[in-house]
């Protein structure tokens, strides 16, 4: 059995943890009302666009989708949270536009926009092939992070006012997208404090399997992370899922970052991490 890694003590209510423990105890946890739509809360708009890359990955083509909260006026710059692997979030149930919605209207977060992000297409390939997305979010360099914050962002997000604290400022992903987060954020701590990885592959696809090593012998990095993983992740050749995100889980805490690791008995999918996403933006919004 994997060892169990205990999460610091948090400011969260007794409801938000009770929904966090029910998750880890439910092979199929489901929605709870904060992540469906609710009578009276006004909904986002939601804005498509395409960008060609030209530095970091040259004509490598993507597909994303700009959600910006009705309470959004531009008055004061918005927090900012990036999803790769736009489809797998848009198109399960893990509605994360809705879960903004009701927890941006309710007071909970702060009024943020979203950015979903779809892998690149290599030239030559037909849209939403996403051929380049392993090279994209396996490879342990600043390669993705450049891409986003030196083309994609600016181009997405013009004439909106966005939030220059990291602080204010995530990153969200699945299986290599989780990796894919965190490593942005490694990387670039000063453009994203905050991360979200659902079952990520801190496994050896492409050298991930390094980062508990390199988290344990680096100085601790400005990072509120958060983890969720499942007893029935992957096993195969690249490594075992389950016992790398509790090694990553082991590290941050080492190295006492403010991070939370949320596991149980799913597999590897965004059922658990999409029951426990109204929770999962509370904490990682919290003051304290």
């Amino acid at each position: 059995m994997p060892l169990t890694i205990e999460n610091p003590p948090s400011t969260l209510s007794a409801i938000d943890e009770a929904a966090f423990k029910a998750a880890r105890d439910s092979v199929e946890p489901a929605l709870g009302p904060d992540s469906l739509p609710q009578s009276g809360v006004p909904t986002g708009t939601l804005i498509k666009g395409r960008h060609v890359g030209r530095s970091a990955f040259p004509d490598v083509a993507r597909d994303y989708t700009v959600y910006v909260p009705a309470q959004y006026t531009g008055a004061k710059p918005a927090n900012l949270i990036v999803f790769q692997d736009a489809r797998l979030y848009l198109t399960t149930a893990v509605n994360p536009t809705t879960v903004l919605d009701n927890l941006i209207a309710k007071g909970d977060i702060p009024v943020t926009i979203a950015i979903f992000i779809e892998p690149g297409d290599l030239p030559g390939e037909a849209a939403n092939s996403f051929g380049n997305r392993s090279f994209e979010y396996d490879s342990l360099n600043d390669s993705y992070v450049r891409l986003l914050l030196e083309e994609l962002l600016p181009e997405a997000l013009a004439g909106y006012s966005i939030s220059e604290d990291p602080a204010e400022r995530a990153i969200c992903g699945m299986s290599s997208g989780g990796i894919c987060a965190f490593n942005a954020a490694w990387e670039r701590p000063d453009a994203f404090g905050k991360v979200i990885s659902h079952v990520g592959s801190f496994t050896n696809i492409r050298g991930g399997h390094v980062y508990p090593s390199l988290v344990r012998k680096s100085a601790p990095k400005p990072i509120r992370a958060f983890l969720q993983g499942g007893t029935a992740d992957l096993d195969r050749e690249a490594g075992n899922w389950p016992v790398a995100n509790h090694d990553m889980a082991a590290a941050l805490k080492l190295k006492g970052y403010d991070y939370r690791f949320e596991f149980g008995p799913g597999a590897h999918n965004l059922q658990h991490g999409g029951a426990i996403f109204p929770q999962t933006l509370r904490w990682l919004w919290r003051r304290q």
